[in-house]
């Protein structure tokens, strides 16, 4: 409660601007009728607001898991996803969004 902690804020704005892409997006969504579908369509918005959270361009992350994953794909040992994750610092730089003193 924010009488009882300064650091709460009093109104509910940053979690209505963090979801506001995804509301204006659910229009687009009435086509996906299958549960399938469903859960397909919330892993890859998980791991595009993930990216997003973490500093990261989601097209151009997107488009490194999509090259990399299908190079694994007989492998057993699945230890090359930590490489993959959002927050790991092996990502190649073009995936990042240039910091606040780098050029875009």
């Amino acid at each position: 409660m924010f009488l009882d902690d300064g650091e709460v804020p009093m109104d509910n704005n940053a979690a209505e601007q963090s979801i506001r892409g995804f509301c204006i997006g659910k229009k687009n969504w009435v086509m996906i009728d299958t549960i399938a579908g469903a859960k397909s369509s919330a892993i890859i918005y998980s791991i595009a607001e993930t990216a997003k959270a973490n500093n990261l361009k989601p097209y151009d992350y997107f488009e490194f898991l999509l090259t990399e994953i299908p190079k694994h794909l007989d492998d057993t040992d699945r230890s090359f996803l930590d490489d993959l994750l959002p927050w790991s610092p092996s990502l190649p730089e073009n995936c990042r969004k240039p910091g606040k003193n780098e050029l875009k």
